[in-house]
């Protein structure tokens, strides 16, 4: 009978044993990581808003690995020219997958959901339960998803440039625009900040409203002075060259020429740190999905 329980307890001890092991090994085996993608850009002052998003980002996950890549090729490539070196998100994925990450969550640094988020979810769906790669991978909404999203942004962007408004004086969000539906989503969101100002307008590069568009409005307002500033995560070529630019065809210029005096906020969405956290918000929600 002792020499029965002595194997019985023997028998426990091993199996308790090997029960550990295979937990251990799946803790190992279990590694979570965030990736968070931005169009990107060239130009060095830009760097305060992309640390400014990491700042925040590895404060809200001290214990996460955070990596970084560009969406688009272009600004890739001019940074791989100056000697640096920015991933593809697909590329920053498959280095996550060989790297033993198994949980990525994947945080979308756009401001609308458009062509560039559209691609980025077809990526992250490609890497969703990879064999023998990443087990789990999934994609947080852009700045602007839910209403929600607009009317913490609005009344963010309210806060910064409620001081620069007045009965004579306007202040332009200059966002990129685009030929993708999403669009609607610019004079869209001006609805949002209508509700804090009628002296708030948003117009487009590369989508609607244009400056044409706007110009008008100004003047039936009566507004003699327009404060410009980028709806873009950071203030980047656009901002730099269509928006403040000395050539006759940037909005400062064409303003100027309508008789207009303008005044220029260099800063970025990112570079504010409520906003920042509308997208950390978005970020949390999507890693909690991936531990489910």
């Amino acid at each position: 009978m002792k020499k029965y329980i002595m194997s019985l307890l023997m028998l426990l001890s091993f199996m308790f044993i090997q029960i550990d092991m295979v937990f251990a090994h799946k803790k190992q085996e279990d590694k979570k990581g965030i990736l968070l993608v931005t169009f990107g850009s060239s130009y060095p002052e830009t760097r305060l808003a992309f640390e400014n998003i990491d700042k925040i980002v590895k404060a809200e996950f001290p214990e996460v690995e955070i990596r970084w890549a560009y969406t688009s090729k272009m600004i890739r490539k001019i940074i791989r020219k100056r000697g640096g070196q920015v991933d593809s998100p697909a590329e920053a994925l498959a280095k996550m997958g060989e790297d033993g990450f198994t949980h990525v969550a994947v945080q979308s640094l756009h401001i609308i959901p458009g062509e560039e988020y559209d691609n980025l979810k077809i990526t992250v769906d490609a890497f969703d339960g990879m064999p023998k790669g990443i087990k789990v991978a999934k994609l947080g909404t852009p700045l602007l998803f839910l209403d929600r999203d607009h009317t913490q942004l609005a009344k963010i962007l309210h806060q910064q440039f409620q001081n620069h408004i007045g009965s004579k004086t306007a202040v332009l969000f200059m966002g990129h625009g685009s030929h993708h539906q999403s669009n609607i989503y610019y004079p869209g969101f001006e609805y949002y900040l209508k509700q804090h100002s009628d002296q708030y307008f948003m117009g487009t590069v590369e989508g609607f409203p244009l400056l044409d568009a706007i110009i008008p409005q100004l003047k039936k307002k009566g507004i003699r002075k327009v404060v410009l500033t980028p709806f873009m995560s950071v203030a980047g070529d656009h901002a730099r060259n269509d928006m403040a630019g000395n050539e006759e065809d940037s909005w400062k210029s064409q303003l100027e020429k309508e008789g207009f005096t303008t005044e220029i906020v260099m800063t970025g969405l990112a570079e504010y740190d409520d906003a920042v956290k509308i997208w950390v918000e978005h970020l949390n929600e999507v890693y909690h999905e991936i531990q489910k």
